[in-house]
């Protein structure tokens, strides 16, 4: 069955220029991006994006690690892919969440890393399954930055022909 994902290179993964190592490794999946775009993360987007996380001890860390005040890079790659069991895939090439944990031939294993502060950076993101990679494609981008029709939409009249999410 043809999905979509989410996938964010974090502000650990830009500042030690992995960007060309994540998409290298990402290729071996098959799958098609169907949009990409470097995004400055403002606290609005950081919180929303981490919603259910919201009640952790290290919700507050997260959002500043997201949001790349922890690093020199105040951006992310995000990007979608798109076809067929593209969740499990990624989720499989990018590795458990704890790096140390991950197995060492993912991207999480090969390049994260915890910090002193126990804050886990671990260099890419991906959606867990449909409902959370649905949301979250929809708080990254707008229908017309992706190169597909993954849901719903409807003209808005406010913004002339410009879609928006259904």
């Amino acid at each position: 069955m043809k999905e979509a994902t989410l996938v964010l290179v974090k502000p650990d993964g830009l500042k030690k220029s992995l960007t060309g190592n994540v998409l290298t490794r990402l290729s071996e999946t098959k799958l098609e991006i169907v949009a990409a775009k470097i995004v400055r993360v403002d606290d609005k987007l950081a919180r929303e994006h981490y919603r259910g996380l919201s009640k952790e001890p290290f919700f507050e860390e997260l959002i500043q690690y997201i949001k790349g005040e922890l690093h020199e890079r105040k951006k992310v790659m995000a990007m979608a892919y798109y076809g067929g069991g593209a969740i499990r895939k990624v989720r499989e090439i990018a590795g458990g969440t704890n790096p140390e944990k991950a197995d060492s031939i993912s991207i999480r294993g090969q390049y994260g890393r915890i910090t002193t502060k126990g804050i886990y950076e671990n260099v890419i993101h991906a959606s867990t399954d449909q409902r959370d990679a649905e949301r979250e494609i929809k708080l990254w981008f707008q229908p017309d930055e992706i190169i597909v029709d993954l849901y719903p939409t409807k003209a808005t009249a406010a913004e002339g022909t410009r879609q928006a999410w259904a």
